[in-house]
């Protein structure tokens, strides 16, 4: 693990730097989270600072892994300062919503935060596109010798991220994750995905983190292309599947859960 880490700062020093101080946050999010039993939104106060928190560093670390695959430096060092500005910005803003025991995300309770809301959706959407844009490298001659089997895994992966990602476009345009009636259901534990109606945030997140399985499933286990394509369809359908079924107002799993994170 530590070589990992030794080669994925040699690799990219400005994602992995990033990618470690917000691992460094969540810890520490994950401290106040257990000494204290504030609540925003039926959850406690430091859970979403905590989820995004590790969320971007395991991003940020993936996408620096990936992207130094490709010989235009100067082009990732720009991807780099994009990820850094656009997270960064949204994980500030969620810590100190946290921090004040307030929304971060589809707040429109004033005129400032409805524009910080604005402001958090154009973040994403910009890091988005900007991943899309890598995403498009790794289909032309700009990407060093790799087995085709990974370069497969990566190129869909990176697919199926932007694709689930631009999911959380519907959510902030309905200004909610929720599909169906309101319900009183504290959701799944840590994850908080709901068990009684529809939740976008399931396919949200299994689609994003096609990033990290296809290519460790590719790399360590498939080593083969025909294998490595199967296995991104095969995801691509189940995320699409969360997807429908939450547009029908439908749970992932269906059954009341007691929220057991509070402290």
């Amino acid at each position: 693990m530590i070589n990992s880490l030794k080669i994925l700062a040699e690799r990219n020093s400005l994602l992995f730097c990033f990618g470690l101080l917000n691992m460094i946050a969540a810890i520490a999010f994950l401290i106040f989270l257990l000494s204290t039993d504030a609540v925003v939104a039926g959850s406690n106060t430091w859970l979403k600072p905590f989820k995004f928190a590790v969320s971007i560093a395991i991003f940020s670390w993936t996408m620096a892994w990936y992207a130094f695959e490709l010989k235009g430096q100067g082009t990732v060092t720009a991807y780099s300062w994009v990820v850094i500005i656009t997270l960064g910005f949204e994980i500030i803003y969620i810590s100190i919503q946290g921090a004040r025991g307030q929304l971060s995300h589809f707040n429109t309770s004033s005129s400032f935060y409805a524009t910080m809301t604005l402001m958090m959706g154009i973040m994403a959407l910009i890091v988005t596109l900007w991943t899309l844009y890598i995403g498009v490298l790794f289909f032309t001659n700009d990407v060093k010798p790799l087995p085709n089997y990974y370069l497969w895994a990566i190129r869909t992966s990176i697919i199926l991220f932007v694709i689930f990602a631009l999911e959380g476009g519907l959510m902030g345009a309905r200004l909610s994750h929720s599909v169906g009636r309101v319900g009183n259901d504290m959701g799944l534990p840590l994850v908080k995905w709901n068990t009684r109606i529809g939740d976008l945030r399931v396919a949200h997140f299994i689609g994003m983190h096609a990033l990290q399985i296809i290519p460790i499933f590719s790399w360590y286990i498939l080593k083969s292309t025909k294998g490595t394509l199967a296995l991104a369809f095969a995801y691509a359908l189940l995320a699409s599947f969360t997807f429908l079924q939450a547009i029908k107002g439908r749970p992932l799993l269906r059954f009341p859960v007691k929220n057991i994170v509070h402290k």
